[in-house]
């Protein structure tokens, strides 16, 4: 999955090893699985090479997307049409495209 890290939220997690977030949607800290139960149990934590990205590898219980998935990345887009460079963007399901844009462009 992915989410934000505040400060607070990366010192919570090294401190708890339970993986803790900003939610942009509650505007608050959050411990993954405090409602679910689905928590993240840190096993390591990986920074990127401009030390500006973290990634938690975890034992996860239950799923780690909202929806249940044990991944928040279970959609493929056709690979077929992409290692054609034929992918139109015409193709993705319209409230997706909508989704994603407003996503992007309204941050």
């Amino acid at each position: 999955m992915v989410a934000y890290m505040d400060k607070i939220a990366l010192e919570k997690t090294l401190e708890t090893k339970k993986a803790h977030y900003w939610s942009t949607s509650r505007n608050a800290l959050w411990l993954k699985g405090e409602t679910s139960k689905n928590f993240q149990f840190v096993k390591e934590v990986l920074i990127d090479c401009d030390m500006d990205s973290i990634l938690l590898k975890v034992e996860q219980v239950g799923g780690a997307c909202h929806t249940g998935y044990k991944s928040c990345f279970f959609r493929v887009l056709n690979s077929d049409k992409l290692a054609k460079n034929s992918y139109k963007i015409d193709e993705i399901n319209e409230d997706d495209l909508n989704i994603i844009l407003d996503k992007v462009f309204n941050p």
